[in-house]
């Protein structure tokens, strides 16, 4: 790994090899007219049970592929209103998904396994794959989808197929395509607790005879999609803050030959909400006070609101104080800040799918994607914060960040009648990440006002281009009838450059900066990093071997291996040091260090897993189990310091996971009654030194806090499921549906701060729903309870902001409570 390597030795080799696979795409498309037809092996899809994944980028059943997969269907979204990433937690044992926050705007992990919500440089370490593009953003979990065929979990190391930043496993979404025959369907439902009500329709169906279209559109409108504790300073404090989602997209089926096809998706999300914070509460630690939120530079001390009640489902978010309502000319939130809270994001979504037979051996394969996300937001990142005569005291802070992404693939795989199978391909991803944001750290305008008028400590111009190349191959030898032996390995390299400049400083901290002389207190107005390069390249192993001892009975074992690149953290803070970074500034050594403070290194993965999937009484039965052992080095960590408002940006030295999954569906005797579940054990622990906090800066002090052996965040011991799935038929005419879920976590830590971090208890929750209808589908009324209990349980903890010396108050980020809809769908 190289932290500032010239990217010049590559960049020929680098655009030549991207012109290859762009030109590829563009051969491809024109061969689609010219090239005689061949039969294609597919699939067979005929049967209705049969559960078709793509773990290894091409069609497989779940119980032939070798891969630890949860595929959850169509139907069963539509039952219990799943309308974004974390709505599917309850049926996944060992996933956590966390909605909300700034940096990322969200978080997944997977058997312990993730990367925290709060930095948005870091990668995902489980891939967020949509319609076969992976997404670098965990902006999208905020973000409903709608029309949705089936989601796949796949656990474990995944980078063979889905390269960098799928290192704990991928998340994966595919929408519906267009159907062989016209049909129109829609449904539209009340929710009873936030208050919101959901409305969405599709119309599906062949143009010509070579051409189907599919178009989809969702708009949801809630109003207390985040209530606020009674006494909250805040608009919002009665109305609750609310929250709005349009999704719309239009599929085209393209077939003009039986040997080509192309699949083209346009999708355009709008989400609109009066919160980033979300549900984030504060737990008031060990003392149960809460701690005022105390600025240390002026002195000043704001009371806090917060009730110390993290399982009422109210939160104490504050609108921004009053004397801190300027922000720069020209700047993010100049022209729309007025005190309170927003969040607003606009994404383009563009995917180009085509296959091309080239002989009735091989097939030449294209996923070409475009993502353009913009968001903007501000929030009061105190969290709490009320005055003396009853006024708000939240410190606002806005942001704009966006990402433009870029991404083409090509594969070419085989199917020989013989042994011998290959799959080789490319691929090429261009990165761009603008983020600007207002912050206040010291408070300047609380010791004198600024000249200008503004009352924000500083403006941060942060900007990370990356591009990233990789070839894969993999060969999959049939030694028997029953023995596969597969495998591959893919080669990574990925280049960035970050960029940070502070073109406004407060004239507060200007002038501490003549009083303290030397390099100064802060950066001087106007600083400029110039360019931080990091680059890093790898490669990443696999093979597995798979025996079909039956046609119901699979045996595999497998050893994999994963990869997420480092970079450069875009929170970096205008502390003085951060001057020494600009060549020239200082000695090598010291720029060496101000590097190593704000670089941090890939992540990798290694290990393996042997599972069992097998089918019993003709297929009534399906049972699927897998054990795991991985070791994650150099983990990826980001933590706060509430006290010294500080971004700690760091690599856990090692993390170790193993356990085993176990999934299982049972289609009854009776009819239409179905029963499935999952279970699964997670021991997931540091196992080796990792120093996640170090209260004086100096490394090696007795204060420096070492996790080596702690268990990991969000790695419950036990988690699983049960569900049910009733269809009584009530004459000719009526349908009856009885739905049921319950999911169980036993506890966890929820962050990877110290040895004293929040531990979430052990809690259950029911789903359930109950439908009426027309047996072909044409239409259903249904009563929809999700959360029915209304348990609250914890995603992420750390460090609340501008705590007082001896405050423990900490930020917890949750779920959403109970919901409860009524439904009605149409289908004809």
């Amino acid at each position: 790994m190289n932290y500032h390597s010239l990217h010049n030795q590559s960049a020929f080799a680098t655009k030549s090899i991207r012109g290859l696979l762009l030109g590829t795409t563009v051969t491809l498309t024109l061969g689609g007219f010219s090239a005689p037809a061949f039969a294609q092996d597919e699939v067979e899809e005929g049967d209705a049970n049969v559960i078709i994944v793509t773990a290894r980028k091409q069609n497989e059943t779940l119980q032939e592929t070798p891969v630890t997969v949860t595929s959850i269907g169509g139907a069963t979204l539509d039952k219990f209103q799943v309308n974004e990433v974390a709505d599917v937690v309850s049926r996944i044992p060992a996933l956590n998904v966390q909605v909300g926050g700034s940096g990322a705007g969200g978080q997944i992990s997977l058997r312990g396994v993730g990367t925290t919500n709060i930095s948005a440089a870091f990668d995902s370490a489980v891939a967020f794959d949509f319609d076969g593009v992976s997404i670098s953003t965990m902006r999208l979990v905020q973000a409903s989808f709608f029309d949705v065929e089936q989601i796949d979990v796949l656990k474990g190391p995944q980078s063979l197929f889905f390269g960098k930043s799928a290192s704990a496993g991928v998340f994966s979404v595919r929408s519906a395509n267009p159907t062989a025959d016209w049909e129109v369907g829609g449904k539209a439902s009340y929710e009873f607790e936030e208050e919101g009500y959901t409305v969405g329709g599709y119309i599906s169906g062949p143009v010509t005879d070579t051409l189907g279209i599919r178009v989809a559109a969702q708009y949801q409108d809630i109003d207390k999609y985040v209530e606020l504790e009674a006494g909250t300073p805040s608009v919002f404090a009665d109305s609750g803050k609310g929250l709005k989602n349009f999704v719309g997209r239009v599929t085209l089926q393209w077939d003009p030959t039986d040997r080509f096809s192309a699949n083209l998706k346009l999708n355009y999300n709008h989400n609109e909400g009066d919160s980033l914070l979300g549900h984030s509460d504060i737990d008031c630690g060990a003392n149960g006070v809460a701690d005022d939120v105390f600025l240390a530079l002026p002195g000043v001390s704001i009371a806090s609101n917060a009730t110390c009640d993290i399982q009422d489902g109210l939160y104490p978010h504050p609108d921004g104080h009053p004397d801190l309502q300027v922000i720069a000319p020209g700047t993010t939130g100049a022209d729309r800040y007025r005190g309170q809270s927003y969040n607003e994001t606009d994404t383009i979504f563009v995917r180009l799918a085509m296959d091309l037979e080239l002989s009735d051996t091989l097939t030449l394969s294209s996923v070409s994607g475009y993502l353009d996300l913009e968001n903007e937001h501000l929030d009061h990142f105190n969290y709490v914060g009320i005055l003396p005569n009853g006024d708000p005291g939240g410190l606002p802070a806005p942001f704009s960040d966006a990402l433009q992404q870029y991404t083409q693939e090509i594969r070419l795989t085989s199917d020989f009648d013989g042994m011998f199978n290959f799959m080789i391909g490319g691929f090429w991803e261009s990165r761009n990440q603008p983020l600007q944001t207002s912050q206040n750290a010291f408070i300047g305008s609380f010791i004198f006002p600024d000249s200008r008028g503004i009352t924000y400590d500083w403006v941060a111009d942060r900007s990370t281009k990356s591009e990233a190349l990789s070839f894969f191959g993999s060969v999959s030898l049939d030694l028997t009838d029953q023995l596969e032996l597969s495998g591959g390995v893919r080669w990574t390299d990925e280049q960035k450059t970050h960029r940070t400049s502070f073109p406004v400083l407060h004239n507060a901290l200007s002038f501490l900066n003549g009083v303290v002389g030397g390099i100064g207190f802060v950066v001087p107005e106007g600083f400029q990093t110039g360019p931080i390069k990091f680059s890093d390249s790898n490669i990443s192993p696999e093979v597995t071997l798979k025996y079909q001892a039956t046609p119901d009975l699979n045996l595999y074992a497998s050893y994999k291996t994963g990869f997420k690149s480092g970079g450069v953290d875009n929170s970096i803070l205008p502390t003085a040091s951060l001057q020494f970074v600009s060549p020239g500034f200082g000695t090598d050594a010291e720029r060496q260090a101000a590097l190593d403070s704000i670089v941090y290194n890939s992540e990798t993965a290694k290990g393996g897993e042997i599972g069992v999937k097998a089918i019993f009484a003709n297929g009534a039965f399906r049972l699927n189990t897998a054990a795991f052992y991985f070791v994650f080095d150099d983990l990826q960590v980001q933590n706060f310091d509430g006290a010294a408002v500080r971004f700690l940006t760091i690599n856990a030295g090692e993390l170790t996971t193993q356990g085993f999954d176990v999934d299982w569906s049972w289609r009854t005797p009776v009819e239409g009654l179905n029963f499935s579940g999952a279970l699964g054990y997670t021991d997931a622990k540091f196992t080796d030194t990792f120093i996640s906090q170090d209260p004086d800066g100096i490394p090696g002090n007795a204060d420096d806090v070492d996790l080596d052996g702690r268990a990991a965040a969000r790695a419950p011991k036990w988690s699983g499921n049960v569900a049910f799935d009733w269809t009584v038929p009530v004459g000719d005419s009526i349908e009856f549906g009885l739905n049921g879920n319950a999911a169980y976590s036993s506890s966890y830590f929820a962050g990877n701060n110290n040895f004293t971090d929040f531990v979430q208890d052990s809690y259950v929750t029911f789903d359930a729903a109950v439908s009426i209808g027309a047996p072909d589908g044409k239409w259903k009324l249904s009563l929809i309870g999700v959360n029915l209990t209304d348990e609250i349980w914890a995603n992420t903890a750390g460090d609340r902001p501008f705590l007082p010396a001896g405050g423990d108050d900490r930020n917890i980020t949750q779920n959403r409570g109970r919901q409860v809809f009524v439904e009605a769908a149409f289908k004809f």
